[in-house]
């Protein structure tokens, strides 16, 4: 048994389903990555079954592929994260909010101001999900003609987080009055200039806001590379992580817990969530049988540029479909995922098709695939045994795949006690279990 722990629940949901043949099965929905009006019933689902947070990935680019594999994507149209979130808060109540922005791409200063918005918008649910960008045609759009090396990016990411929670920090709690009788909006003197001058950055602050409503939005990061997991141990509260097997979970979970306490953190304050590719059957067949359909629905060339893109934006034209995956160099492009994916290859013997169509359904991510309870024994299996601290779900199509998960699974997990039956707090902080940050210039004053 799981004793008192229980699952942290996070629905990936941009696009709405990772899975490239997922706008295609029968009863989904194609337009469901732009489309405003199934976003709304897919956060009143998510919210029905307690889930913890909506989280929203992001590209500042159309990805590199071929032609003939960019005309089948149905991810080269999708909303601004922060903008749907904003919308999304005014219909949900609990529902965690969780957007992505590049460290790469982005200034400080619009990320602190966006962030606390939406913070205050939402009553305190917004999270940040901390990436350096790993598509090198987002260096185009911003100015660059090449993408910022992958050392640069993390040490400009770090500096930027540092400058984004001290810009949150600008403001004491108890900055803004609001004295209607002495006519005083705020104390000039519980607000403290920031003036940071450092490598990448010069920003003078304060915000012109508020503190957000939960100190700071909660920080997320995704990264899995040496420098990913040290810039997670140091700075996030949320890892979202891409391990496909227990051992590798375990392995993951003890590593970046462990790097905490070098920085004098307590490992209860980061919530590691793999990605779990979930689809339910009321049958292992059934579920077996929906996953095969999905598959079917793949079509080669985004199979291959799927790949290509998984293995850092490498050229695998004219590469041999039927032999092993060919050498692939280095590039400027994510390192962790990239290597994952090659050390697979070669331990399962594949083949590029076989790599192909596996990267092309869930993108090697951990796939549960069976009934409600045989899912519920595989997540109960990874809390117990310190694999994770819950999960962040991929539905294989929507709405189908996310209904079914909230009326079978998430039951399951409850009548086992591995899952709330109601929500802690109002805050995504609350929900977590995740302690309030202290303001650095106010609180030790």
């Amino acid at each position: 048994m799981s004793g008192s722990r229980q699952l942290k629940l996070g629905a990936f949901m941009r696009p709405v389903s990772i899975h490239t043949g997922a706008w295609r099965y029968p009863g989904g929905l194609p337009d469901g990555n732009f489309n405003f009006a199934h976003y709304r019933r897919f956060a009143q689902t998510l919210e029905r079954g307690k889930f913890d947070a909506i989280f929203l990935a992001d590209s500042l680019a159309l990805l590199k592929m071929p032609e003939g594999a960019l005309k089948r994507s149905a991810t080269v149209t999708s909303f601004e994260p922060i903008t749907l979130l904003s919308a999304l808060a005014a219909i949900t109540e609990h529902l965690g909010l969780i957007a992505t922005a590049s460290t790469t791409y982005n200034e400080p200063y619009h990320i602190a101001r966006k962030f606390a918005s939406l913070d205050h918008i939402s009553g305190g649910r917004a999270g940040w999900n901390l990436v350096t960008s790993g598509n090198p045609n987002e260096a185009p759009n911003f100015g660059l003609t090449e993408h910022v090396e992958h050392a640069e990016r993390y040490e400009r990411a770090r500096e930027l987080y540092d400058v984004v929670t001290g810009l949150w920090d600008s403001w004491a709690d108890d900055a803004i009055l609001r004295d209607v009788a002495t006519g005083v909006y705020f104390d000039p003197q519980r607000v403290h200039t920031l003036a940071h001058v450092g490598p990448h950055f010069s920003v003078s602050g304060p915000l012109n806001m508020a503190r957000p409503v939960q100190g700071w939005p909660v920080v997320v990061q995704a990264g899995s590379s040496e420098a990913g997991r040290n810039i997670a141990a140091e700075t996030a509260e949320v890892v979202f992580s891409a391990q496909s097997t227990l051992e590798d979970g375990k392995r993951f979970y003890a590593d970046v817990k462990g790097r905490l306490k070098r920085f004098g953190r307590d490992p209860d304050t980061l919530k590691i969530l793999p990605a779990a590719f979930v689809v339910v059957g009321t049958s292992e067949a059934e579920a077996r049988a929906k996953m095969a359909r999905l598959d079917s629905l793949v079509h080669p060339e985004s199979g291959l540029a799927s790949l290509s893109v998984a293995l850092g934006h490498v050229d695998l034209s004219g590469v041999d479909l039927d032999g092993p995956l060919p050498e692939i160099p280095e590039t400027n492009a994510s390192k962790g995922s990239r290597q994952k994916l090659i050390d697979l290859a070669r331990e399962r013997q594949m083949t590029v098709r076989q790599l192909c169509q596996y990267v092309g359904g869930s993108y090697g991510s951990l796939e549960m695939i069976g009934t409600a309870a045989s899912i519920a024994d595989q997540m109960e299996r990874w809390l117990h045994e310190a694999g994770c601290d819950g999960f962040n779900i991929m539905f294989p199509y929507l709405p189908g795949g996310l209904d079914d998960f909230v009326d079978q699974v998430i039951p399951e997990l409850q009548r086992r006690g591995l899952f709330r039956r109601e929500y802690e707090g109002r805050t995504l902080r609350e929900n977590l279990g995740l302690p309030r940050p202290k303001n650095r210039f106010f609180d030790a004053r």
